[in-house]
């Protein structure tokens, strides 16, 4: 998922949800979440238009995938609300034919990381989740 603060985007979904107060894990919570700051990503993609040596599929996301217990703890704590009601995946079934989404992608883990992306030598502005919404919700 990229990270950006621009109206509509995943990040902007999310904080509304936690203002809502309705932000917490969602699931069982252990699910692993591969994100990137939009800011990263666009370095990113830059590096590897850059890089000849960078040919085929390469990871664009953090290199630090975070369990979603702890992603919307770290996002709660950005936006400044302390605690969030957790849904579980009945909960999620619901609120998915509302926002035109499948629960999928919030249950299934995705435990990517970006190894061509560092062997290639790219550094990332944003490399943790905490760090990032932070200065996300600074926005």
């Amino acid at each position: 998922m990229v990270m950006d603060p621009s109206a509509g985007g995943v990040f902007a979904v999310l904080s509304t949800l936690v203002k809502w107060r309705l932000g917490g894990s969602q699931g069982n919570g252990n699910q692993r979440v591969s994100w990137i700051h939009i800011d990263d990503f666009c370095r990113a993609l830059d590096f590897i238009i850059a890089n000849d040596a960078l040919d085929g599929a390469v990871n664009v996301c953090s290199p630090n995938p975070v369990t979603n217990r702890d992603f919307m703890r770290d996002l709660r704590r950005a936006r400044g609300v302390s605690w969030g009601l957790p849904a579980m995946a009945w909960m999620l079934e619901i609120g998915a034919v509302f926002m035109r989404t499948e629960t999928e992608l919030l249950l299934k883990s995705r435990w990517v990381v970006p190894k061509r992306l560092l062997d290639a030598g790219f550094t990332f502005h944003h490399p943790t989740w905490r760090e990032a919404a932070q200065a996300l919700a600074a926005t």
